[in-house]
């Protein structure tokens, strides 16, 4: 199944997220794959949850800065749960595949979006 077609079976099934959001989760794993072959690292294999909560809010931050929380809204992106819906639609979609340990709430434990879109921008606090 190519990645359109997945993406079209998970939108059907669930509607809550703009195809830009699943084309942006294409994108950090592309961008985590191309990583791990710079580092010399195992150039396939499997991407833990962890890795892929923070490859999506590095490449967030690059991609949209200041602006990261207000896209991702607009895509209906607010949590670290959304990510895991997106990956797992797209899962039951047949495009990506999972471990035993791959499970909804490793993503609902991922840091809170607003902390790490926003802390980055706010001002420094004087002591």
């Amino acid at each position: 199944m190519t990645f359109n077609e997945a993406v079209e079976v998970a939108l059907v099934q669930d509607s809550r997220y703009e195809r830009e959001a699943y084309v942006f989760l294409r994108e950090v794993l592309e961008v985590t794959m191309k990583r791990r072959r710079k580092a010399k690292k195992e150039e396939g294999g499997h991407v833990s949850t962890t890795e892929l909560l923070e490859d999506f809010r590095l490449h967030a931050l690059k991609e949209f800065g200041p602006m990261a929380l207000t896209v991702l809204s607009y895509w209906r992106v607010y949590a670290s749960e959304d990510v895991g819906n997106i990956v797992f639609a797209l899962v039951d979609a047949k495009f990506l595949t999972k471990t035993e340990e791959d499970t909804l709430e490793a993503f609902r434990e991922g840091p809170s979006f607003e902390e790490v879109f926003s802390q980055p921008f706010r001002p420094l606090q004087k002591k």
